[in-house]
Order: C-alpha cells, then structure tokens, then sequence
C-alpha cells in the first residue's frame, strides 16, 4: 500500500511539472502543421487538426480568429477555449473581439492647410 501512495504522488509530481513547457505556447493557425495544431490546441485532436490545414490550403489563410469556427469540427465553443493559444499572422485583420476596441473613441480631426 505504501508503494502506491508513493508512485501516485512520483506521477501527479512529474504532471505537475511538465504542464507548465506548454502553458504558454502559443500556434499560428496560418502557419502551424497538423502536428504543432495537435499539441497546442485544446479539443483539437489529429482529425480536426488536419481539417484545420485542409482548409486553410483551399481557402486561404485565416484572416480572424473567429474563421477557425468555418472548419468542419470546429465550434465557436473551440475557439472560445483556445482564443489565448491561437495567433494569426501579420498582415491579417484583427479580430471582432480587437475591431470594437477604438468604435467608442471619437475621431481625431481633421486640419487642413
């Protein structure tokens, strides 16, 4: 009984220490192989990671966040979850989430000479 209290605790360690490597990972969803989707992503397993790619090869890259939610497999819930682990890459428009950021600011005028 004693060698199990003792392997149990040996592995909740060794969990403990190897989940932060990939806490902070992140994934360019524009750039990122099925194998890199697979690992980074939560809900995200080889199938939906290759469907990921798929669709990203015959449509372009993804210009939000949110146009993962066009993947076949992949729900706004899935996105919502991972929203802190997904890049995009430069050049694409910002999010919805980012695009409301300055609607409430007013506009700097304009000066003419």
């Amino acid at each position: 009984m004693k060698f199990f209290a003792v392997a149990a605790r040996a592995l909740v360690l060794g969990l403990l220490i190897s989940t932060p490597v990939m806490a902070g990972a992140k994934v360019d969803i524009n750039k990122a192989n099925a194998e890199e989707l697979d690992q980074v992503l939560v809900n995200v397993g080889p199938s939906k990671a290759k469907a990921i790619v798929e669709h990203r090869q015959a449509n372009g890259p993804f210009k939000s966040v949110e146009d993962l939610a066009q993947v076949k497999g992949i729900g706004l819930s899935t996105v919502e979850r991972n929203r802190d682990l997904i890049e995009i890459g430069a050049g694409a428009a910002p999010s919805a989430k980012d695009a409301g950021k300055d609607a409430g600011k007013p506009a700097e005028p304009v000066t003419r000479q």
